[in-house]
């Protein structure tokens, strides 16, 4: 349990960080939730989620970046 409340706690700690780093630690503090309920798999679960964040947050500023780029020509 008292891991559980260590990664939000950390995530709040890192209030400077990139809008990537920001997806994988919200990937992860969800991964870790549903990895302990699901068998106690927290860290497996906040690796995976830390990679699905992450790769959402770049997949999602390159569609903006693809946007703004038509919109300004």
């Amino acid at each position: 349990m008292k891991k559980l409340l260590l990664i939000p706690a950390l995530c709040l700690g890192l209030g400077a960080a990139t809008s990537a780093q920001a997806g994988c630690l919200m990937g992860a503090v969800a991964g870790a939730a549903v990895g302990h309920f699901a068998g106690h798999h927290a860290l497996l679960g906040a690796t995976a989620g830390c990679a699905i964040g992450h790769h959402h947050t770049v997949k999602e500023r390159r569609a903006n970046d693809q946007a703004n780029q038509n919109n300004a020509h």
